[in-house]
């Protein structure tokens, strides 16, 4: 099936992105439990964000990076850490063992983020900047030491994939979808390392030195481009997941997605919305 690329058969609505501002340099990010800090500047550009639900069964991960999927969860709560440990987490082992067709998968992290009061239940904010979780150094090196770590006496891999599944558990419709980037328009060299540092508390001075190994990871942040196709779904259930690629090994293949939270402001959303994203990496041995 090819790439969706043309989208002048579908609405979009007019939403907010905010690029990374040519001045910015030195990029680091500091994670703290409910609060995100960046050293980089950014600048918001109104940016036409289409309306995927009418053509949502032609997306495919290998042709535009991301994929709409129905996929009931037997998850009561989100908010309950230990639910979620017990329930979700194999419930995304084995379903993108199946979906991939990988010989071994790695959890990453899961995370809730919230549009608003993201303290409560220890969540983040939406993420609210074009990024992609991943550079390409890092996305090999957290490969690697996964491997290590979790499958010491495998054989190796060939390929590797590291996705993020992305859920709404709040009612639709939402106040901050996520809005997801067509591989297909953005350009094999774009995306400026950024490294992200997991901490306790947001240090004072943000450019103080950091160990090599302190807990975090490395992804890219991007520069405007008027050519990016942006896309989002709106209305989405707890039952539907956008599964989208954070970077595939196999670059003959889509093997990235800019993504970014929007303010939607055509709806009147109830309640704020709450989200899970949960990171993997799947091995092909």
């Amino acid at each position: 099936m090819a790439a969706v690329t043309d989208t002048t058969s579908v609405q979009a609505v007019e939403g907010e992105l905010s690029y990374l501002a040519p001045e910015s340099t030195i990029l680091r990010r500091f994670t703290a439990p409910g609060i995100s800090v960046n050293t980089g500047s950014y600048r918001s550009y109104p940016m036409p964000i289409h309306d995927g639900r009418p053509v949502a069964e032609r997306f495919t991960l290998d042709g535009n990076g991301f994929a709409l999927i129905d996929h009931p969860t037997a998850v009561t709560d989100f908010t309950d850490p230990e639910e979620v440990d017990r329930v979700y987490v194999p419930e995304v082992v084995e379903f993108l063992l199946s979906r991939l067709g990988a010989d071994r998968v790695a959890t990453m992290r899961w995370m809730l983020r919230r549009s608003a009061d993201p303290a409560r239940h220890a969540a983040q904010p939406q993420a609210g900047s074009v990024h992609n979780d991943y550079s390409p150094t890092g996305a090999r090196k957290a490969a690697e030491a996964a491997y290590r770590s979790r499958f010491p006496d495998g054989p190796g891999f060939h390929r590797f994939l590291i996705t993020s599944l992305w859920r709404v558990f709040s009612p639709p419709p939402q106040d901050w979808p996520l809005a997801i980037c067509d591989y297909t328009s953005v350009g094999q060299d774009e995306g400026l390392d950024n490294r992200m540092y997991l901490v306790d508390e947001i240090p004072d001075d943000l450019y103080v030195d950091m160990p090599e190994d302190a807990p975090g990871a490395s992804g890219s942040e991007f520069l405007h481009n008027p050519h990016h196709r942006w896309w989002y779904f709106p209305d989405m259930t707890r039952d539907e997941i956008l599964l989208l690629k954070l970077y595939d090994s196999d670059q003959s293949v889509a093997w990235r997605v800019p993504h970014s939270a929007f303010h939607d402001r055509t709806v009147k959303a109830t309640e704020p919305r709450h989200s899970i994203e949960f990171r993997t990496i799947a091995y092909f041995e």
